[in-house]
């Protein structure tokens, strides 16, 4: 009975790491052994990437909408706090794009938690 060899199965897992390795520096995108390690380093900073991504974009929000709201006299806690009153439910990225593309329905915006806020004062 003749012996049964994984060359194909083997060769396609090798070739894979390759190809994913492909124009890294040096034996990095060469040598299955550091292709390897690098490949799955990469996958692994990709993942992570991912999920900082989202964080950051939050922080930037956060800090447009508090550089914006700052002009008309509240800070970004009691402008948050002030729309929940008044149960204004915009996410944080449109609010961030209202107040750069158009600054008069971002000020209205800004009128209607401050008068929240007062009613609830």
């Amino acid at each position: 009975m003749v012996r049964a060899r994984g060359i194909p199965a083997s060769r396609k897992r090798r070739k894979k790491v390759l190809k994913q390795a492909k124009g890294y520096w040096g034996a990095r995108g060469k040598l299955l052994r550091v292709a390897r390690i690098q490949v799955d380093r990469a996958l692994a900073s990709s993942y992570r990437g991912r999920k900082q991504r989202k964080r950051e974009f939050r922080r930037l929000w956060i800090v447009r909408i508090n550089a914006a709201v700052r002009d008309y006299g509240l800070n970004y806690r009691d402008f948050i706090y002030g729309l929940r009153l008044a149960n204004i439910e915009v996410n944080r990225k449109m609010l961030a794009e209202l107040a750069v593309k158009d600054p008069s329905g971002f000020q209205e915006i800004v009128e209607k938690a401050r008068t929240a806020l007062q009613a609830q004062a």
